[in-house]
C-alpha cells in the first residue's frame, strides 16, 4: 500500500466485488519488497509514513462516496469529489497484512481492522504475543477484540502422502526463495533447512490432509485465528499437481479442521 494510490487501489476491488457479488476483500500491508518504492518515485524514508497517509484515506474512500480528505504530507487533498464505481458490499473489507512488526500489529488493533498474519519462516509459535499486542491495542482503540477477526497466512502444499507434498513442493519453493536470496545478497537455502521447516514446529504447513489438518488445528489452538490462509502456489508448481493439492485441500483437510474446531 505504501507505493500504491489508494483511490485507485478502492476502484480496482470495487470493481472486482462488484464481479463477484460481495466476496472481495482487501489486505493492505506496508509491504516486504522495497523495488516498488524507487520505480514510483517514492522514498524509503517515507516508508511508514506513506503507509498510515495511504491507510487513511482508503479507508475514507471506503466509508464516503464524495470524498474529503486533508490528511496527509505526501499527496494532495482532496476536495469533495466523488470515486467510482463504489463496491457491492455496504463496506469493502479491507485488512491489516502484517510480517511481525508490532507497530503495525498495534496500528491494526488501535484502528479496529481485521488482522492478517504472514508467516514464512522461523516457529509459528513464537507470533503468539503479537496477537496479544493486537487484541490489547484493540481494547485501547475502544474495539471489542472479541469482535475482529485474525488470519494466519502462511507456504504450504497437500498431497495424497506427507514425502509426496514435501517433495513436490521443494523444488519449485526453493527455485524462488533462491533467486529472491540472490537479488538480496542471502545465501543459498539447503534441504536440510527446508526439512525442518516442514515439521510440526516449522513455518511450513506441508504433508497429506491429516497432517496438514492437524498442524492446522494444533495453531489455531496458539492463536484462536478466525481464518487461516495456505498459499500453495509458490514458484512453478505443475498444474495437475497444484489443482490436485486445492482439491485435497477443500475436501480432506477442511472437514477436519471443522469438526475439530467448529465453524
Amino acid at each position: 500500500m505504501s507505493s500504491d494510490d489508494p483511490v485507485r487501489v478502492y476502484q480496482q476491488y470495487a470493481t472486482l466485488d462488484l464481479i463477484a457479488r460481495g466476496r472481495a476483500e482487501l489486505m493492505v500491508g506496508r509491504g516486504s519488497f522495497i523495488e516498488s518504492f524507487p520505480l514510483f518515485g517514492q522514498s524509503l524514508d517515507d516508508y511508514d509514513q506513506l503507509f498510515e497517509e495511504k491507510l487513511d484515506l482508503l479507508l475514507t474512500v471506503r466509508d464516503n462516496e464524495i470524498v474529503t480528505w486533508q490528511g496527509g504530507e505526501t499527496r494532495a487533498p482532496i476536495n469533495g469529489r466523488g470515486v467510482y464505481p463504489r463496491s457491492f458490499q455496504d463496506k469493502l473489507p479491507i485488512w491489516i497484512a502484517v510480517g511481525g512488526t508490532p507497530q503495525s500489529v498495534a496500528r491494526a488493533g488501535y484502528l479496529g481492522l481485521p488482522m492478517a498474519l504472514a508467516i514464512i519462516g522461523g516457529e509459528p509459535a513464537r507470533f503468539a504475543p503479537l496477537f496479544d499486542l493486537y487484541r490489547q491495542a484493540a481494547e485501547k482503540g475502544g474495539h471489542d477484540p472479541a469482535a475482529l477477526k485474525t488470519s494466519i497466512n502462511v507456504h504450504g502444499f497437500v498431497a495424497e502422502t506427507d514425502q509426496t507434498a514435501v517433495d513436490q513442493f521443494y523444488g519449485p519453493s526453493s527455485a524462488v526463495m533462491n533467486r529472491i536470496g540472490r537479488e538480496r545478497g542471502w545465501g543459498p537455502s539447503s534441504r536440510a533447512q527446508y526439512d525442518r521447516s516442514t515439521e510440526p514446529e516449522g513455518a511450513l504447513f506441508i504433508g497429506d490432509p491429516e497432517t496438514l489438518a492437524r498442524k492446522i488445528i494444533a495453531h489455531h489452538e496458539i492463536f484462536r485465528n478466525d481464518r487461516f490462509l495456505l498459499q500453495m502456489a509458490i514458484g512453478l508448481m505443475p498444474h495437475d499437481q497444484l489443482m490436485r493439492g486445492i482439491e485435497l485441500y477443500g475436501t480432506k483437510v477442511a472437514p477436519i479442521v471443522r469438526d475439530a474446531i467448529g465453524g
